[in-house]
Parts: C-alpha cells; sequence; structure tokens
C-alpha cells in the first residue's frame, strides 16, 4: 500500500445514489453508473470514477447510509437529471492506492488511521472517496482518498 498527499479539485459530478446498507448493492449502484458512462461515451481512459460513501456506518443506521456512485464530468456537459448532478468541494487528501479486493481495502483501513496520526494530520469533516480510473481498475486497483487538516 503506497499513499502519498494530494490537493484534489473541485469536481462537477453526474451521480446515482443508492440508500441502505453498504455492501454488494453500492457495487450494482456503481455498475449502473457505468452502463450510464458508457452509453454517454464518458468511461474513457481519462475519466474519474469515484465512490462516495455519505455516512459513517458506525453513528448512521445501516437503513440511512448514502453512498453515491459518480463520474467527473466537465462545466458544459448537459446532464437532464438522470443521473443526478452534483458537486465535490476538493481539499487536501492523503491517496492510499491498494489492490481492488475486499481483504486489502480492509488492510489498508486497519492502517489508514495509525498512518494518518503518526503523520502529524488528522482526519478532516469532509467525505472519503473511492477513486478509480480505467488503467486502475484494469490492473486491480483503486486508491482510497483520506480528507485530512493540519
Amino acid at each position: 500500500m503506497c499513499s502519498k498527499f494530494e490537493i484534489i479539485p473541485n469536481y462537477r459530478l453526474a451521480y446515482m445514489r443508492q440508500v441502505g446498507p453498504y455492501g454488494p448493492t453500492n457495487m450494482k449502484t456503481m455498475e449502473k453508473l457505468k452502463v450510464w458512462a458508457k452509453e454517454k461515451n464518458l468511461l474513457i481512459d481519462s475519466a474519474i470514477v469515484l465512490g462516495i460513501p455519505q455516512d459513517n456506518p458506525e453513528t448512521t443506521l445501516p437503513e440511512r447510509c448514502r453512498y453515491d456512485a459518480c463520474i467527473v464530468v466537465t462545466e458544459d456537459y448537459p446532464l437532464d437529471g438522470s443521473p443526478n448532478e452534483g458537486r465535490f468541494a476538493g481539499g487536501e487528501y492523503i491517496v492510499y492506492k491498494v489492490k481492488h479486493t475486499p481483504e486489502a481495502v480492509k488492510e489498508a483501513w486497519a492502517a489508514i488511521h495509525t498512518t494518518i496520526k503518526n503523520s502529524g494530520y488528522q482526519i478532516d469533516n469532509k467525505p472519503i472517496l473511492e477513486r478509480y480510473t480505467v488503467h486502475m481498475v484494469n490492473s486491480g486497483y483503486c486508491e482510497l482518498c483520506i480528507p485530512v487538516t493540519r
């Protein structure tokens, strides 16, 4: 697992939301977004796809947890309400590149808090991101992007 600090920019997003317990349903929502994005010729090599869990499952009832499957779109890309349009306010993040397997992601989460604590940073009160590019997905990786503040 490798990490780096990065300033993630503001993004305009097309997204689909799933409400309910986090897990396999998130993947179904992401697949639905990818089908839409592919039909619109948005799922190209330079595409940035994000999975954004909006709620902390330790403090939010499972049936109220929101997960957004998103793709970054240009400011002038026409959206007609399906999927939804949203904004992501960027900022400083520590980015972990990990194998996209349940075991590797779980292992990464276990190490992240210690790594951040030892770095002199703390987790900021912004959404955590799962970030994917076509190249990363094809090579079996994803990035976990954790918002941080000094």
